[in-house]
């Protein structure tokens, strides 16, 4: 007779904030534990697996949705943008959705569905925003696009996806894992002078040329750099090098800060992202419809020099009859919700 399967208990829910992500089930399910979510996200916090759209008010009140109207949400995420937006339709148009990871994009898309939105009223499509003509070729034009460029907290704090040097996990950092090449190999691939070049351009960083060199080193020595806490080693000991005597909190902070600017920089490169919106800029004033209004979020000063230098000449060259004159931020309140919010920068702009 066969032994019988031992039943397994499930991990303990430790404390209403568990450190880990795999511990976290009741924040992975908002639905049957909307107490504990209100909880996490009463103290400035995001529920493991979740994301919080920032700026949605400002958003809407630009967009202007009426019922009727087709929308493009070019970067789906959590669809929590999506859902506010197919809210103001009200029943009558039509978004699209769009969304390179495969992981994500099924949860958004079931999640939406059990929220009543059914293929009459929203399309996912996984696909490069960077398409956008593809989609507008197919289906016809958009009268309100939306663009949010960064990257969803569900990915960040997932260890698996390698996005964020906080947790251990290999260092992938692909918003798509099933095409192209993780970070780990990425690296091996650039010169010590790409490699700075690559931190300069994608992340302004003070300590490129340092951070190169450690690197190129580590490489000519035979050390795989494949994990997240095996760059932050590097980034961390490379910086006890270098810099000037100061407080242990004033070096922790500068610590913290490169950390996320190099991890930045990284990520941008595997993902090509600077060159995707570009493509996104130069192909949307053909995809809207006279009169089509389109929000764009940045989390980058790169990615808001070009949103601005987009519009701006688009202006000039009548493509668009009004933009923002000034970058808009979220308010101070949700700031204080959501620190992910903190370095948000929206701009618009309508077409003529």
């Amino acid at each position: 007779m066969e032994e019988q399967q031992k039943h397994k208990r499930r991990v303990r829910y430790k404390g209403t904030h568990p450190r880990k992500f795999s511990e976290k089930y009741k924040e992975h399910n908002p639905e049957k534990y909307a107490d504990t979510i209100e909880k996490v996200i009463r103290k400035g916090s995001t529920p493991a697996g979740m994301h919080l759209s920032i700026m949605v008010r400002e958003i809407l009140d630009f967009l202007q949705i009426q019922p009727g109207q087709q929308g493009l949400d070019a970067t789906l995420g959590y669809g929590g943008h999506t859902r506010r937006m197919l809210e103001e339709l009200n029943g009558d148009g039509h978004i699209f959705g769009l969304d390179i990871d495969p992981i994500e994009s099924a949860k958004t898309e079931k999640r939406l569905r059990d929220a009543g939105f059914s293929e009459d009223i929203l399309t996912v499509k996984r696909m490069n925003f960077a398409d956008i003509d593809v989609v507008a070729d197919e289906h016809g034009k958009f009268d309100f696009v939306l663009a949010d460029l960064g990257v969803s907290s569900m990915q960040i704090d997932n260890p698996e996806r390698g996005f964020s040097y906080k947790n251990e996990g290999p260092l992938d950092l692909r918003l798509d894992p099933e095409h192209g090449v993780p970070a780990s190999e990425r690296l091996k691939e650039l010169t010590k002078a790409e490699i700075e070049g690559m931190l300069v351009e994608n992340a302004d960083e003070p300590y490129a040329h340092e951070i190169a060199e450690a690197i190129a080193h580590a490489f000519r020595c035979r050390q795989e750099i494949d994990t997240t806490s095996k760059l932050r080693q590097i980034i961390e000991d490379t910086l006890t090098k270098h810099l000037p005597k100061m407080s242990v909190e004033e070096k922790k902070d500068v610590m913290k800060k490169t950390c996320q600017r190099v991890f930045q920089a990284i990520r941008i490169d595997v993902n090509s992202e600077f060159e995707v919106l570009d493509a996104f800029l130069e192909k949307l004033p053909a995809v809207l419809n006279p009169g089509g209004r389109v929000a764009v979020l940045t989390f980058h000063s790169g990615e808001d020099r070009m949103v601005k230098k987009y519009f701006k000449q688009g202006m000039k060259q009548g493509i668009y009859q009004e933009i923002s004159k000034e970058v808009i931020r979220p308010s101070s309140e949700e700031c204080r919700q959501n620190g992910r919010a903190r370095s948000t920068k929206m701009r618009w702009a309508v077409r003529a």
